[in-house]
């Protein structure tokens, strides 16, 4: 029986890689160094042994090495351990992926390297090594550690660097020229299309693995992974992007998965062994000939990746504000370059742009300073303490006025930077998905109907199909969102000199909801620019009055951010199964109302009262000693009225704010939660107290299918419906246009007859 050459060529490989790493991890050293010895030992540059017979075969296996990587580091990040990181990790990371690319390009061109094997080897020295300080920190016991955790979070953000990184040099790589316009127009494709499959991803992937989860085993689960993760490698490659971004893409969705631990357990054995595979033929690149003729050029790289890290990596974390201690303990941990290195390595030579003595020297310069990096770690007191002695007092106590130590609590306490990180949040997402659909209706739908009517017909069919996909979109894009009001606020009350640019900001987003609406009209049909935005101008005025657009985009909303918190709603409920995330998150204070209170003699719906700005709910009101319970929209404040208020945190603090007004607190300075109040109400009449049901609406209840506002809570059972979960996801204070759905927890607060009223109804 013949036996093909890819066996024979596996079975050397990994009998040589189990024999080296058992050394290696004996040694107390990476094992991915055991790989690379391995390599070598089998590679076609060491003759004392059989080698590999069909290196062709190995490089395949190797690209398949690379996808499963990236789709297993894609499992190990979300957007949530993005969001963790800090401003810290963000700019150290930018600072050192900048620096060290230049500084890496201009080492090139000085040892008179071409322009491209000068871009990829600053490619290649911008991002540490995550396997490889890991690996450092839990020999020495450092995990858990404040500069472990910069250290790490500086990591993942490199980690995303390195995905820009790589369309940037393929794009270069293709053209064969550097072109600011090309490289611009790339980076915006590829975050135009990653936003707008990470949106598609994020509403779609969970909602079928939850649909398909009785149908999951272990291995169903693995094939449908590894099918995906191949399909998004497809993807990518069909619009002009690397397989590797295309394997993080569907490792980062099903990140955010409940499925996650258990894709992370099944899909280990594939990781070590593909990841085996990899390094073992990055070994099989090493040329003892070429890293001999190339010594001073690996010495040289070898310095410039140690000193520059370190150096540019202290700099980053002193720039966000920390301790000259801390971003030297920082910088003396991202003193290495690893598998990204190779990754990059191995684009520029699957490429054809790179010379073939690039790789050892990378890999050489990678093991020296794997070698090297426990080393620096343990001296990084030493050197604080030397640079401590050697830099002016004068510098010294500048660092010292200008950092922290506890920089990290503090970082982003600004009420401008919650602001903006919430405006252009919301205001990303909603672009993305407007122009996702505007790009399908004009490339797909399009041309598909001008194939079977008429041209002009298929033209009006089309923008009409557009904008009515859109509108609940548009809709929420020109109006604020409660966080993006509950923040606006603030600022606003502040100081006047902050209202030019808040007005600013609402003049934009107006101006892009309009360009946006202008955009498909202008794009199918040659009308003058000056009617299309008159039209898209009325055509807003139009939605932003119509209500019916408000239910299907709160169901879109509600399920996509369902999904998006799917991993952590499963946590909390693990952690607290009695569903009590209402008690902890809404507050109730109080205040006798005198001349000064802003909304007197006012009714409580008045549409332009601080409550209805704020999204605050009055829940009683106690008036010459009678309480009045869950006032209606009717009610009039009066003078020396004690009113109730409900809500969270920033929204019962921007009423005091607005009004001036003290809120009553308990004596440790913090407001009564809605457990607390309700606790507090046992001394009153049952008449006079209020309570809480969360109630399961079940597949015979009449709320099903359903407004909040046509569901008569409020006037069949005098309660107010506080709060709604929905697929783990609890809603305080949800639309009134949102639809009751089968299976939602609908929170109703009310005295106590609503309980007798709710047990009529087949409701308790």
């Amino acid at each position: 029986m013949h036996i093909p050459p890819l066996i024979h060529d596996l079975a050397l490989m990994l009998l040589v890689a189990g024999f080296t790493t058992l050394l290696f991890k004996k040694l107390h050293q990476p094992l991915v160094l055991g790989y690379i010895v391995a390599g070598f030992l089998t590679g076609p540059f060491f003759n004392l042994f059989p080698g590999v017979d069909d290196m062709a075969n190995i490089q395949t296996w190797s690209e398949i090495g690379i996808i499963i990587l990236m789709f297993c580091l894609g499992l190990e990040f979300n957007l949530h351990k993005l969001a963790s990181v800090g401003g810290t990790a963000i700019i150290t990371a930018i600072t050192v992926v900048f620096c060290m690319f230049f500084v890496g390009y201009t080492a090139g061109r000085l040892m008179d390297w071409g322009t491209m094997d000068s871009l990829f080897l600053g490619g290649m020295l911008s991002m540490s090594s995550t396997t490889i300080i890991i690996k450092a920190f839990d020999d020495l016991n450092l995990k858990g550690k404040k500069f472990t955790e910069l250290v790490l979070g500086t990591l993942i953000i490199e980690d995303i660097a390195g995905i820009f990184m790589m369309v940037v040099l393929s794009t270069i790589a293709v053209s064969n020229v550097i072109s600011g316009g090309q490289l611009t127009a790339g980076l915006l494709k590829m975050v135009f299309y990653l936003a707008v499959w990470l949106i598609l991803g994020i509403y779609l992937v969970p909602s079928v693995l939850s649909k398909t989860k009785t149908l999951m085993n272990e291995e169903t689960l693995l094939v449908v992974a590894l099918g995906m993760c191949l399909g998004m490698v497809l993807l990518a490659n069909y619009l002009g992007f690397s397989s590797a971004l295309g394997a993080f893409l569907a490792g980062s969705l099903l990140s955010g998965t409940v499925l996650w631990e258990t894709l992370e357990h099944i899909t280990k054995p594939l990781k070590d062994f593909f990841g085996a595979i990899f390094f073992i033929s990055v070994g099989m690149m090493v040329d003892p000939g070429l890293i001999v003729q190339y010594a001073v050029p690996i010495i040289i790289i070898t310095i410039i990746t140690i000193c520059g890290q370190s150096v540019f990596s202290t700099i980053g974390v002193l720039f966000s504000g920390h301790s000259l201690r801390t971003a030297i303990l920082c910088g003396c941990s991202l003193v290495q370059i690893g598998e990204f290195s190779f990754i990059i390595a191995s684009l520029g030579i699957s490429l054809g742009v790179t010379n073939s003595f690039i790789y050892p020297i990378i890999v050489a310069v990678s093991v020296i300073t794997t070698f090297t990096t426990p080393f620096i770690i343990r001296s990084s007191g030493r050197v604080y303490n030397l640079v401590n002695k050697m830099l002016p007092n004068r510098l010294l106590n500048f660092l010292n006025r200008f950092t922290s130590e506890n920089q990290t609590e503090t970082e982003q306490d600004s009420d401008w930077m919650v602001f903006i990180k919430s405006y252009f949040f919301h205001l990303a997402i909603y672009t993305t998905i407007i122009l996702g659909v505007i790009a399908i209706g004009v490339s797909f739908v399009w041309p598909f109907l001008n194939q079977y009517i008429h041209h002009t017909l298929a033209s009006v069919l089309c923008v009409a199909l557009i904008l009515i996909c859109i509108s609940p979109f548009l809709r929420q894009n020109l109006m604020p969102t409660k966080n993006t009001t509950n923040n606006f606020i603030p600022l606003w009350v502040k100081s006047k000199s902050n209202h030019l640019p808040l007005l600013a900001l609402l003049v934009i987003r107006l101006g892009l909801t309009v360009l946006l609406i202008t955009l498909p009209v202008k794009i199918v049909f040659d009308f003058s620019t000056i009617y299309i935005i008159f039209s898209a101008l009325v055509f807003l005025a139009l939605i932003a009055r119509s209500e019916w657009l408000i239910a299907p985009y709160l169901k879109i909303e509600a399920r996509f951010l369902a999904n998006f918190n799917e991993r952590q709603l499963e946590d909390r409920k693990k952690q607290d199964p009695k569903h009590r995330w209402l008690n902890e998150q809404l507050y109730v204070s109080n205040i006798i109302c005198d001349g000064t209170f802003p909304d007197l003699n006012k009714r409580l719906d008045e549409p332009n009262s601080t409550f209805s700005r704020l999204g605050i709910k009055i829940i009683k009101i106690i008036r010459n000693g009678k309480h009045i319970n869950i006032p209606s929209g009717s009610d009039i404040i009066k003078m020396e009225d004690t009113i109730f208020l409900t809500g969270n945190i920033s929204q019962l603090d921007n009423f005091h704010t607005i009004t001036n007004m003290e809120l009553q607190k308990r004596e440790d300075g913090e407001f009564d939660t809605l457990n607390d109040f309700i606790k507090s109400q046992e001394q009153l009449s049952e008449n006079d107290q209020l309570i809480c049901y969360a109630v399961i609406v079940e597949n015979d209840s009449d709320l099903i299918g359903l407004s909040i506002k046509d569901s008569k809570i409020k006037d069949d059972w005098g309660g107010l419906l506080l709060g709604l979960e929905r697929n783990l996801y609890p809603i305080i204070y949800p639309d009134i246009n949102m639809k009751i759905e089968n299976d939602d927890l609908i929170w109703v607060l009310g005295p106590q007859i609503m309980a007798s009223k709710m047990a009529k109804a087949n409701v308790l």
